[in-house]
């Protein structure tokens, strides 16, 4: 009988149970860095979209030496293959020689923010 017990392989319940927490912990500390990473990529649309954003800004100022204040005057701004930010920009702060255009992510993205202003600097905010 003895030797029936000893051959008897497998996990005790205490064994499972600290594997178990081992994963919740592990996923514990993996969501909040996954989500972070997920955003930051999102964030990186709305990067692109405004660079093309001051590059149209830069276009109108040469033709009209002045920056707009309407999305619409700047032409070319495609916002169709766009996932995360498919919202018109925000053009703010507008005058002869500065402006600020700030995109606001939609869906997933909708804490996520991206503006430039006329000197190239970029800010990103929501991640």
């Amino acid at each position: 009988m003895k030797k029936l017990l000893k051959n008897k392989k497998g996990f005790t319940l205490v064994e499972l149970m600290v594997v178990v927490i081992i994963v919740g912990i592990l996923a514990a500390v993996a969501v909040p860095l996954y989500r972070s990473n997920l955003k930051r990529a999102m964030s990186s649309e709305g990067v692109a979209l405004v660079g093309s954003i001051r590059t149209a800004e830069r276009v109108y100022y040469a033709e009209h030496n002045k920056y707009t204040a309407t999305a619409a005057d700047l032409g070319g701004i495609d916002l169709t293959g766009n996932k995360y930010f498919s919202t018109a920009p925000a053009l703010t702060s507008v005058d002869a020689t500065h402006f600020t255009a700030t995109v606001t992510g939609s869906g997933d993205a909708a804490a996520v923010t991206a503006a430039i202003d006329e000197a190239g600097n970029i800010t990103v905010g929501g991640i």
